[in-house]
C-alpha cells in the first residue's frame, strides 16, 4: 500500500484528496520507483482544482515530476537502487504521476539523478527549473552572450521565472525581472535580478515595434506580454517562450521578426528528447550554486497538497513547492 493524491471525476463531480492505494493499482511500466520528493506545479494545480481539462483519464494521480530510487526494473538502463528523475511525458495527465509514494513508469522517461544533486534539490528545481535551463540553453545556442545587454524574464515570481533569473545571473547575464508582485523585489534581487519592471507595462496591447531594450528574453506568460516583449527585443536578439499563463494567443506582428531579425524560440519540456534532458540536468547540477534552493523552494507534505493547489491557482504561492511524499501528514 502507498499514499497518493487521487483525482476522481464522475456523476458526483470533480474531487481530489489524499488516499491509500494498493500497489496492484499502479499503471503499466517497466520501472517502479520509490518516490522521495515531487512538486506542485501550475499544471498540477489546474488538474487538482479542475480549473482546466488537464487530466485525460480518471482516476488520476497528479504530479508531473518526481525524484526517487528504483525498486524494480525490467529496463536495461536502470537497476534497483539507481537514483532517478522524471519530468513530463504526460505523467500526471495521461499516466499516474509523482504525487504519491510509489510510481511505475516507462524507463525511457527517466534520467539519472546527477551526482551533485540530492532528490530534494532536484525537485526544488523540478520541471520549472529544468524548463528554465532549456530556455537558457536555447538562448546560448542562438548565440546570446552575457555581454550583449539586458535579458528580460517575465513571470519572474513563478518557478520558471525564479530559476531563469538565478541561472542567467550565475552565468553572468544582466537580468531584469518583470513581475506583478513588486513587493517581492528583494527576493528577486537575491536571486540575481539587477532590475525590476511592473508586468502591467507588458500586459496590454502595444505597438508592433517599440523601443529596443532587451538583448534577449525568457517568457512564461504568452499573449500580449509575449507580443510586447518581441516588439522590444533588439535587432538579432531572441525570445525563448515556454509558457502561457496570460493566454495561448499571440496578438503580435511579424515586424520584429522581419525588420529586426529577432527569433522566437519555442521551448517544450514535456516531450524533450532524452539526450537534451541529460544535458539540461547536467548543467543544472553545475550552474546552480549558493542559497538558491532555499530561496526558491519551500516544502509541504502530501496532506497539504490539495489546499496548496488552491493557493497556487489564486497566485498566493511564490517560487516552488516541493512535496515530501513520505513526510508525516
Amino acid at each position: 500500500m502507498f499514499k497518493a493524491i487521487l483525482i476522481e471525476k464522475d456523476a458526483e463531480g470533480h474531487r481530489a484528496g489524499l488516499t491509500e492505494l494498493d500497489d496492484a493499482r499502479l499503471p503499466e511500466g517497466d520501472v517502479q520507483v520509490k518516490v522521495e520528493y515531487s512538486t506542485l506545479n501550475y499544471k498540477d494545480g489546474l488538474a487538482i482544482t479542475g480549473k482546466a481539462p488537464v487530466v485525460r483519464s480518471f482516476p488520476m494521480v497528479p504530479g508531473i515530476d518526481f525524484a526517487g530510487t528504483v525498486e524494480r526494473s525490467d529496463h536495461p538502463d536502470f537497476k534497483p537502487g539507481d537514483r532517478v528523475i522524471l519530468n513530463g511525458w504526460g505523467v500526471g495527465e495521461q499516466h499516474w504521476g509523482g504525487l504519491a509514494q510509489r510510481a511505475r513508469v516507462k524507463g525511457d522517461w527517466l534520467v539519472p539523478l546527477p551526482a551533485g544533486l540530492s532528490a530534494r534539490q532536484a525537485m526544488a528545481i523540478g520541471t520549472a527549473g529544468y524548463t528554465a535551463m532549456l530556455c537558457v540553453l536555447a538562448l546560448e545556442w542562438h548565440g546570446v552572450k552575457p555581454g550583449d545587454g539586458e535579458v528580460l524574464v517575465t513571470g519572474a515570481g513563478g518557478g520558471v521565472g525564479s530559476f531563469s533569473i538565478a541561472l542567467l545571473a550565475q552565468l553572468g547575464y544582466q537580468v531584469v525581472a518583470a513581475t506583478g508582485r513588486l513587493a517581492e523585489g528583494e527576493y528577486l534581487k537575491r536571486l540575481g535580478a539587477s532590475g525590476l519592471m511592473d508586468r502591467k507595462e507588458l500586459a496590454e496591447p502595444g505597438r508592433p515595434l517599440q523601443k529596443e531594450r532587451w538583448a534577449a528574453a525568457i517568457d512564461s506568460v504568452g499573449s500580449h506580454t509575449l507580443a510586447n516583449v518581441c516588439a522590444q527585443v533588439r535587432a538579432n536578439g531572441a525570445v525563448a517562450a515556454c509558457g502561457m499563463a496570460q493566454g495561448l494567443d499571440f496578438p503580435g506582428s511579424v515586424a520584429p521578426f522581419i525588420l529586426r531579425g529577432i527569433s522566437l524560440l519555442g521551448v517544450d519540456s514535456v516531450m524533450r528528447p532524452k539526450a537534451d534532458r541529460i544535458v539540461a540536468w547536467d548543467r543544472l547540477s553545475k550552474n546552480l550554486r549558493g542559497p538558491v534552493f532555499e530561496e526558491v523552494a519551500s516544502t509541504i507534505s502530501l496532506g497539504e497538497v490539495v489546499e496548496a493547489a488552491g493557493k497556487l491557482m489564486r497566485g498566493e504561492v511564490r517560487g516552488r513547492l516541493v512535496v515530501d511524499v513520505n513526510a508525516e501528514v
